[in-house]
């Protein structure tokens, strides 16, 4: 039966945010730059120089914002941008033409924000030919100025080129940050660079030397060699290179040590290139198209009916389930890449049409299960899948022999007996009724039920996998398979109950892809950040009670094999580090009553720090977050002593203040620790408001006075009113004063004082009134001295004086 083509409207682009933008830019510049993002919800469309604002936009499907730049004249847009393809969170780099790189990223809170500006030539004087990004590095050629010594011409300008990268490194919220510049190629001519998601391709451009213009180099990071090709003469040599070591090639060099790559030729004359999962794809003017493999080898894979027309016209090259796709102004050409037959051809309504990049591995997105393996083209009239009705020489198994194969395997673990299930026995044996019912209903004998309704999920996502298994035989799109291969493991393995083989496998798939089990399990989970910085979940309690269930008390991991929990805080701090302490948090709220194992079980804040390591040497930052989040309260008094061991005096007083008000013993714990070194000096003077508003107001005047005598200095020395040059000032009544009315803040209390201190913070409001004033009467009391007393010695004064002057 003969194949047919199809060509299916995925998105008519209102989903995106600022669809009418798209469609403008889409449709008005043929030349705009198209990115796909590795989840496929982000597109980036960069304007060449000239154009009118905005020059770059980033659309979002979806829910988010978008991003807009524009630059006035003078300042020329970048040379190019890409996404990063191996982040959770979508990441771009935007490169300029004089060396600038800047690093965007959308974290936990909306919108884009800048994330690294740096200079990828930072001596200046430096200009950049071309940019690409593949495999967590960003790699650019760059046109370096003459020195001195140089002899100025023709060839040394031709030569003065050198190819450097720099790695993308993971560094905590800020997402990415570029690490330093490393050297891959000096002295060489001018390259265009192509990546692919292996490989980096230094190929020819017009403005490169005519002499070498016949040979492109192929750069394999993971194997540290470099490829030298020269495809029309046939030949290719591989040379070793380990760039860590600071390894790095003279161009000259290298080429004078292959014989045979010198020899003249005539320039490729290339039309257009395209990376793919089996090479570097490369389109003459002739219409024929050429594959060169990573290995160093050239095969032609077909020719086009039509040849392009000189280069401004446009064309595109990609390739899906061992087919060559091919557009061509508005025509649409399919063929076979093994034979190079012509299998379909198809007349676009537009001729402004860009093929995007397949999605990354571990990036996909339940929504495009159904276009796994097929290829996207964009153009303002949409976002459109090309594929075939019917997979190429692929033959599925039945439902029904699906079901009897699962069932086998299933009863044979829970079997005790040591000859070995077959199918075939369970189709006969009446013992086993289950999948003979199931069975029945696939095949229609019965009529349909809520269970098949139940299970056509899973038969549908066991049917993917044997098709993914037969392209990993086949060896087409190795990587992306295994990846996605990965990713559904994952989401079967969280319906199960994730013990014993099931649990083993789980802890396999982390170790060997955590990327894409990561985003499975993001998917599992419905895992959604919120404005506050806090994660929420739409899933249902029986997938957390799997994640969360986890060995007893004092048992250790048999084999080195994790629970689920441990496994994704062990993901989390090598992916997201900063998202660990939301994930513990969501998962204390979803936990509920006999989650955790077999009998008595270890807190998951508990948990989540014994992955991180042995106490001290555990990462600070996400210890205390850990504990400060756990809501337990020794856990976050540990907490707060250790942000008193390192005087962060306002976060330690905001942990108090976040604290819910029904934890007022916590809170009361956490207001002694920091009165104490309140009264020991005056580091918190300037925190003062925020240790009253920590106060308990249940807290008596003479409880706060007698807890601040407790931990005053002892004095030492005399006595002095003010401290000597140098010395701490001492506590001051005008600082307690304030502690002092916070005790006071509930209103007096009726009735008798309760504290001989509580009278002094109350004031009547006016004072008392003045008493009359009268004639002074004299002091007839026998407790006062008789006027004799007052007397100076020496003076013989009578009674009788004294009373006459009165």
């Amino acid at each position: 039966m003969k194949r047919a083509g199809t060509l299916r409207l995925l998105s008519d682009l209102s989903n995106f945010t600022g669809g009418a933008r798209l469609r403008e830019l889409l449709a008005g510049d043929r030349d705009v730059v198209v990115r796909c993002s590795p989840d496929g919800r982000h597109l980036l469309l960069l304007r060449p120089p000239g154009s009118p604002a905005p020059q770059l936009v980033v659309a979002v499907r979806g829910p988010g914002l978008a991003l807009e730049r524009a630059w006035p004249e003078g300042h020329p847009p970048p040379l190019d941008a890409f996404f990063i393809p191996w982040l959770a969170r979508p990441a771009l780099i935007l490169v300029w033409e004089s060396g600038l790189a800047e690093v965007w990223g959308a974290g936990m809170e909306p919108g884009w924000k800048l994330l690294q500006s740096t200079e990828l030539c930072p001596d200046g004087g430096a200009r950049l030919m071309a940019v690409a990004a593949t495999r967590g590095r960003l790699v650019w050629c760059e046109e370096r100025q003459l020195d001195v010594e140089d002899q100025p011409g023709q060839l040394s300008k031709a030569f003065s080129h050198c190819v450097c990268f720099k790695t993308l490194e993971t560094s905590g919220e800020a997402g990415t940050r570029l690490g330093p510049t490393h050297i891959l190629l000096h002295h060489c001519p001018r390259f265009g660079l192509i990546a692919s998601r292996k490989d980096l391709f230094l190929v020819p451009t017009a403005a490169t030397w005519p002499g070498v213009a016949h040979v492109l180099l192929i750069w394999s990071p993971s194997k540290g060699k470099v490829i030298a090709v020269a495809p029309s003469l046939g030949l290719s040599h591989s040379k070793s290179l380990n760039p860590r070591q600071g390894d790095t090639w003279d161009f000259g060099s290298l080429l004078r040590g292959l014989p045979g790559f010198l020899s003249p030729r005539e320039p490729l004359a290339v039309h257009t290139w395209a990376p793919s999962s089996h090479g570097l794809l490369l389109l003459d003017f002739k219409g024929r198209v050429s594959l060169v493999q990573c290995h160093g080898g050239t095969r032609t894979v077909g020719t086009l009916q039509e040849a392009p027309v000189g280069l401004e016209g446009s064309a595109a090259l990609g390739t899906f389930h061992g087919t060559l796709a091919c557009v061509l102004g508005s025509t649409l050409e399919l063929l076979d890449m093994s034979s190079g037959q012509l299998l379909e051809r198809k007349v676009l309504s537009t001729d402004r049409v860009h093929l995007l990049e397949p999605p990354a591995p571990g990036m996909k997105n339940e929504a495009e299960m159904d276009t796994r393996g097929a290829l996207c083209l964009l153009s303002a009239l949409g976002l459109f899948c090309v594929g075939w009705e019917t997979p190429q020489g692929l033959e599925l198994p039945s439902d029904k022999d699906m079901v009897f194969e699962e069932a086998c395997g299933y009863y044979q673990r829970r079997s005790l007996r040591g000859t070995q299930l077959t199918p075939e026995e369970l189709r006969h044996n009446s013992m086993f009724r289950a999948p003979q019912a199931l069975a029945s209903i696939l095949q229609g004998h019965l009529p349909p039920s809520t269970l098949l309704t139940l299970l056509r999920a899973e038969l549908r996502d066991y049917r993917s996998l044997e098709r993914l298994k037969a392209q990993l035989v086949a060896g087409d799109e190795e990587e992306a398979g295994w990846t996605e291969l990965a990713e559904q493991e994952v989401a079967r393995l969280l319906r199960t109950q994730l013990t014993g083989d099931q649990l083993a496998h789980f802890n396999t798939i982390f170790k060997a892809l955590p990327t894409a089990a990561w985003s499975a399990t993001l998917q599992a989970l419905k895992l959604q950040p919120d404005k506050t910085g806090r994660l929420r979940s739409q899933a249902p309690p029986d997938v957390w009670k799997k994640v969360l269930r986890g060995p007893a008390s004092g048992k250790e991991h048999p084999n080195g094999i994790l629970p689920p929990f441990e496994l994704l805080c062990q993901c989390l701090c090598q992916l997201e580090p900063q998202w660990l302490p939301p994930f513990v948090e969501l998962a204390q709220q979803q936990g509920g009553p006999g989650w955790g194992a077999e009998g008595p079980s270890l807190p998951l804040y508990r948990r989540a720090l014994a992955v991180l390591g042995e106490e001290g040497r555990r990462p600070e930052a996400l210890e205390l977050e850990l504990l400060l989040g756990s809501g337990r309260p020794k856990a976050v008094l540990q907490a707060v002593k250790q942000l008193i061991q390192k005087e962060q005096w306002e976060r330690a007083l905001q942990a108090g203040l976040a604290l819910d008000p029904s934890s007022p013993l916590l809170r009361s714990e956490i207001f002694k620790l920091l009165l104490a070194e309140f009264a020991r000096h005056r580091q918190l003077d300037a925190h003062l408001p925020l240790l009253c508003r920590l106060c308990p107001p249940e807290m008596a005047p003479d409880e706060l006075l007698i807890l601040l005598r407790t931990h005053l200095p002892d004095d030492v020395g005399t006595s002095n009113p003010f401290p000597e040059p140098g010395a701490e000032p001492p506590l001051t009544v005008g600082l307690v004063k304030a502690l002092l009315e916070q005790t006071g803040a509930q209103g007096r209390p009726s009735g008798p004082v309760q504290s001989k201190y509580e009278d002094i913070l109350w004031d009547p409001g006016t004072p008392p009134p003045t008493p009359p004033r009268g004639p002074i009467a004299t002091l007839q009391s026998s407790e006062h001295p008789a006027p004799e007393a007052w007397v100076p010695s020496g003076q013989e004064l009578s009674v009788t004086d004294t009373r006459g002057h009165l």
